[in-house]
């Protein structure tokens, strides 16, 4: 007779190790809790026949085989049409490796994904489609070999973007516990060893990759931004360690976040891709310009909410230095003074349609800026950080009003 044993049961069969293979031990239940075949006496006695294996079977004492269940009022069911299941915990070993290796690679998935800081990948990937578009000199240009260069280029950029973070994330990761305890060298959902080989790994396939598109200015580019991102983190002083020092942290950011971003894609798409001689536009030099600006007061709202921790661990940010009030007004100020700057180059443009979008465009995005940077409580990190992903979602539009200013 095979029985299949009720969740809510009141007891529970297990073999236990200590019973050796083969024993059979007499147990009686009660018929409320059997579910399946029907038992007319309202109590009987079954027994267990206890295996080397996890998984068990129950058979009546009138008579059993190893293949057949037999229940004396019924026809014999083979146990493989009938599997008992084991409800109370038990499962097979493929089974339990299959979850345990996907609750694995979920766990290392979702500690890669905070380790990039998406935000940041995705300023890349806007400033990429954006200054691919930049060499334009007719709408002819616009052909499927640019489109697919510029996804091509995208996947090195994200890779360098990938080794500042973490490089940045194992040097800091005695402060991240401190100040942002949920990235994942922090917390342990990467051990050292796997953010060393992440850190050593991208910058490598980024660099092969701009020598496998024969782009000189690429090459260089990764190259410069491998040694600021690591001049930026590694402590080693005198000379490293910009992160301690608020000139060169914010030139650091500078750089990384803006002009790589620029000038070594955009002389790869004029000369490499487009076959054109270098020269530099007017929107190409407000896109600098506006970069430099923004980065920087990016680099100084960012170690606003980090303020304790670089504290205790004998950093000088500007925050620590001027107060968290201070070094906010000034970023403020000087986002603002980048979109008078955009309103004041765009009401000379020579097109009546690049005027009206420029000048109406950073307009309104200045009296958004302004009313959002009225709502932050700086004692708050949660609303400081929140401030600051707004202020990147301001810099992704930007990426789109650059192309008005001709």
């Amino acid at each position: 007779m095979l029985l299949q044993i009720h969740p809510r049961s009141s007891f529970s069969l297990k073999y236990h190790p200590l019973q050796h293979a083969g024993s059979v031990k007499t147990f009686q239940t009660p018929l409320k809790h059997i579910n399946g075949l029907a038992n007319k006496n309202q109590s009987k006695k079954y027994s267990v026949r206890c295996s080397s294996e996890s998984s068990f079977f129950l058979t009546n004492k009138i008579g059993h085989s190893e293949d057949l269940v037999i229940n004396r009022n019924h026809k014999p069911l083979s146990k493989s049409t009938v599997a008992l299941a084991a409800q109370d915990g038990y499962s097979s070993k493929s089974e339990l490796a299959s979850t345990s290796f996907m609750q694995v690679l979920n766990k290392k998935c979702d500690a890669f994904y905070r380790l990039t800081r998406p935000y940041s990948c995705v300023s890349i990937i806007a400033a990429l489609l954006s200054v691919s578009l930049l060499p334009l000199q007719s709408p002819a240009d616009f052909t499927p070999k640019l489109v697919i260069e510029a996804f091509k280029c995208m996947v090195p950029a994200i890779m360098m973007n990938n080794y500042a973070n973490a490089i940045n994330q194992l040097a800091d990761v005695h402060i991240d516990k401190v100040n942002k305890p949920h990235l994942p060298l922090a917390c342990g959902d990467f051990s050292m060893g796997e953010g060393l080989a992440i850190t050593i790994a991208s910058p490598l396939m980024a660099v092969a990759m701009g020598i496998m598109l024969r782009s000189p200015p690429l090459v260089i580019g990764f190259i410069i931004w491998c040694i600021v991102g690591g001049a930026y983190s590694i402590d080693l002083p005198p000379l490293l360690r910009w992160k301690g020092n608020p000139l060169m942290a914010a030139v650091t950011i500078i750089s990384m976040n803006g002009l790589l971003l620029l000038f070594p894609f955009f002389i790869h798409f004029q000369k490499i891709v487009l076959g054109n001689p270098v020269a530099f536009t007017k929107p190409v030099l407000f896109t600098a310009a506006y970069m430099v600006i923004w980065n920087a007061a990016i680099a100084f709202v960012k170690d606003i909410p980090d303020v304790e921790g670089d504290k205790a661990f004998g950093l000088r940010t500007l925050p620590i230095i001027l107060g968290k009030e201070k070094v906010f007004s000034i970023a403020v100020n000087m986002m603002l003074t980048a979109y008078g700057s955009a309103v004041l180059v765009g009401a000379f443009s020579p097109s009546v349609l690049c005027r009206l979008v420029t000048m109406i465009g950073h307009s309104a995005l200045a009296f958004v800026l302004w009313r959002q940077a009225k709502t932050i409580d700086l004692s708050d990190n949660k609303s400081v950080q929140s401030f600051y992903l707004f202020i990147w979602k301001l810099y992704y539009v930007e990426f789109l009003f650059v192309h008005f200013l001709r």
